[in-house]
């Protein structure tokens, strides 16, 4: 639980009677830029991470920014996170690998909100919204980058406002930092609606981050949030369609993966084998992935990273809720619900000749960027199951370290299936040529909307020996059911 109160100098930031070195280091940031603002409203954790609270983030200030008349900059609220990098340098919540490196996980979050007229205080609820990021940061271990993003489907201050998602940048304004215990960045929230955040994953984030800070209304340079602009850039300016749409038949999308709910069955096994089966766990618990399979799948997912909702988040692993701290932090793509681990050399790769690929709506409505935005342009895309250690990748010709080959384009490796492509439409002797890739992209057109449509779709191709289904959540939320 947290509270607001005022700050009173180092003592209101729980700095008495030491000043930890890391907290001094960003705490200095802020005063460089607010330097009449001492003491700022703080949301603080009533009980601290290290402590057993529930709030990784030990402190949140917020700060009234006049804005910049010169450059058409409006007055807002600024806040700015304490937590996701090493405060302490004592190991109570991040490992401390030396000055050199990040600190922590190497980046704190701030938001910009629009100063609404007659409004005395800044609200609090971006502190909760912080939380919930810095939450998913420390249970999968996964890094936030500028021009990621993050589908968060809800208002962010749970209004009706159509601002639903949110893409993320360097602030403007604060500078990247070195403390006793490494390096600091700033990583800025900026909320987005819904058609916003599709062009980021069509084509990439900073390309949209760019546009919006060329719309006043929608952020302008210092892209700050406005929770009732009620229109897109697209609906505010059309032209920028047309931008989008050109950067991605020219550049493709720089999404290379997403956390998915999603499962593959071998449709060339008789059912009744199920000793290999690599549906998400129904009755018993899959493989985990080795190290070797862990690492490729991340190096897919490093630069593109999305989770599906807030409910998707996984809980608080059991070493941080019991206090322990662990030897090193794990793989952001280890699961804790595998309880076998196989030896990397005794999962052996197969090849498969037909098979069934399972999504939710959401992860569906993707499949259009996975082949036109990656694969029509000779890069990879991967479904990585939020449900447990099942993976998808599509990989097209040239990506190294694919176990799927022409000869061979349906292959698993333990709970990993690779989809092979070529994007040559003058070999035909393979499964997804640049031909066959067109094709599924016009049968699966309605995927593109992103509207509600009725549920369960099934879209087959016989003589690929390949079936996609787009399956209610309920079906991987339940999946005994």
């Amino acid at each position: 639980m947290d509270e607001v109160r005022p700050t009173s100098g180092a003592q209101a930031h729980g700095l008495v009677p030491l000043f930890p070195p890391g907290l001094q280091a960003i705490y200095g940031e802020c005063r460089r830029l607010y330097p009449e603002q001492a003491n700022p409203l703080q949301v603080t954790a009533i009980v601290k991470y290290w402590l057993g609270g529930p709030d990784p983030l030990d402190y949140i200030s917020m700060y009234r920014n006049m804005g910049c008349q010169a450059q058409d900059i409006q007055e807002h609220w600024h806040y700015v996170s304490f937590g996701l990098t090493d405060l302490y340098g004592d190991n109570r919540v991040h490992e401390f690998t030396g000055a050199d490196g990040p600190s922590g996980f190497g980046f704190e979050l701030t938001f910009r909100l629009k100063r609404e007229v007659g409004e005395t205080a800044p609200p609090t609820w971006p502190a909760e919204l912080m939380q919930g990021l810095a939450r998913y940061v420390f249970q999968s271990e996964n890094t936030f980058c500028s021009g990621d993003h993050v589908s968060w489907h809800n208002p962010l201050d749970n209004s009706e406002s159509r601002i639903q998602h949110m893409l993320l940048t360097e602030d403007p304004q604060m500078q990247p930092i070195q403390t006793p215990f490494g390096t600091v960045s700033f990583l800025q929230i900026v909320g987005v609606c819904t058609e916003e955040l599709q062009a980021a994953q069509q084509w990439n984030g900073q390309g949209i981050l760019e546009l919006m800070r060329g719309v006043r209304v929608a952020g302008g340079p210092w892209l700050i949030t406005d929770m009732r602009r009620g229109e897109t850039i697209f609906d505010i300016d059309p032209h920028l369609q047309e931008r989008v749409d050109q950067g991605i038949e020219t550049e493709g999308s720089n999404l290379s993966g997403v956390s998915a709910k999603c499962v593959w069955d071998d449709l060339s096994r008789p059912p009744e084998d199920e000793e290999d089966s690599r549906s998400i766990c129904i009755g018993s618990q899959p493989r985990r992935l080795s190290d070797k399979d862990t690492e490729q799948i991340r190096e897919t997912l490093r630069k593109g990273l999305e989770f599906n909702s807030k409910a998707a988040l996984p809980p608080i692993n059991s070493q941080r809720q019991s206090h322990e701290r662990p030897q090193s932090r794990k793989d952001s793509l280890e699961s804790e619900s595998s309880a076998a681990i196989v030896p990397h050399e005794l999962v052996r790769t197969r090849q498969l000749e037909s098979v069934h690929l399972k999504f939710n709506q959401e992860s569906g409505t993707l499949l259009p960027l996975c082949l036109r935005g990656r694969l029509l342009h000779g890069r990879h895309f991967t479904y990585k199951s939020i449900n447990g250690d099942t993976a998808i990748t599509f990989v097209s010709t040239g990506v190294e370290g694919a176990f799927a080959t022409e000869e061979h384009p349906y292959a698993a490796h333990g709970p990993w299936l690779q989809v092979y492509t070529h994007t040559d439409s003058h070999i035909n002797s393979i499964l997804l040529t640049e031909e066959f890739v067109e094709q599924m992209l016009g049968d699966l057109q309605e995927l593109n909307t992103r509207e509600e449509t009725k549920l369960p779709k099934e879209y087959s191709w016989p003589e690929k020996k390949l079936k996609i289904s787009v399956l209610p959540d309920s079906v991987f939320d339940n999946p005994l059911q």
